[in-house]
């Protein structure tokens, strides 16, 4: 293998690394405030790339100007399924809230399945489109702005957690829900605003890989494990540290499959997740 080749598979890791991270900071959030799992994750990636989709097939809109549509509805979304579902099993056993998400996960899929069928769909000719050279390196020009997006959405995230009032609660929250309920934050709201902006995230990230990735039922369920891999490797509850496990996690995927094969490339980032979790439970940060 030439350094030409290698190069080629860390610049694409890294790009791709940028929107795993994005994915994976909406599920870290969620699970730092409740500590719990969405199972549905994937499900919710694959909705907002639909949405991009049908946005585009039937209003002509194309994902980067349907993107904060995109947002807003998953966001919504997200707020529906809190109020919905989630606040109903907050005090429920482990095992009935895993339940409750995977049900609605099976659920969704099996929707988008009924309503659209399992045929692969995909935006062609978006605004941004081809690809240029940088010293015999080839970039997608999609690939770069969804990782540039993707990037630029998540510091706004870590602004919004950091720097804001609301930000800081949503922290409080998340490290200690009763002291937070005794200083006068509604927990039950930070747990609703956590949820929608959750689902935001990955409202995003759909809208961006809508651009160069194909559409289906089932396209979440890969995106959904490694944004699990990204939680686990970056700390569970520790938003900041995902993006730099998700951009590990797109970089050790591209590698594994240009050094081992490409068919065992899952299998490499599944066998790092092992390795770190085996070594260091709480991740290569620990919790935020």
């Amino acid at each position: 293998m030439t350094a030409e080749v290698l190069v080629q598979g860390l610049v694409s890791g890294l790009l791709m690394g940028f929107v795993y991270a994005l994915i994976a900071a909406g599920l870290s959030l969620i699970f730092g405030l409740m500590e719990i799992v969405n199972f549905a994750h994937g499900e919710f990636l694959m909705g907002a790339m639909f949405a991009t989709f049908w946005a585009w097939a039937l209003l002509k809109l194309d994902p980067l100007v349907s993107l904060p549509l995109t947002v807003l509805l998953l966001a919504l979304f997200g707020l529906l399924v809190y109020h919905g579902l989630i606040r109903w099993i907050l005090g429920a056993p482990m095992l009935a809230q895993i339940f409750a998400t995977f049900g609605l996960a099976i659920f969704l899929r099996a929707a988008a399945q009924a309503l659209w069928g399992a045929d692969f769909r995909l935006v062609k000719g978006p605004l941004v489109d081809g690809r240029i050279s940088l010293a015999g390196i080839f970039i997608g020009l999609p690939q770069l702005v969804a990782s540039v997006g993707a990037l630029c959405a998540f510091g706004l995230l870590y602004w919004f957690i950091r720097k804001t009032e609301t930000g800081l609660a949503l922290q409080a929250t998340s490290q200690d829900r009763q002291a937070a309920m005794l200083m006068g934050i509604d927990t039950q709201r930070m747990f609703a605003l956590g949820w929608a902006i959750g689902a935001g995230c990955v409202g995003a990230a759909g809208a961006l890989l809508a651009m160069f990735f194909y559409i289906f039922p089932d396209v979440g369920a890969t995106f959904a494990l490694l944004a699990y891999v990204a939680v686990a490797l970056g700390g569970f509850g520790n938003v900041p540290a995902t993006l730099l496990a998700g951009v590990i996690v797109g970089i050790v995927e591209v590698l594994g499959g240009l050094l081992i094969a490409p068919a065992l490339k899952y299998a490499v980032v599944f066998s790092l997740y092992l390795v770190v979790v085996l070594w260091r439970p709480q991740g290569l940060l620990g919790r935020f």
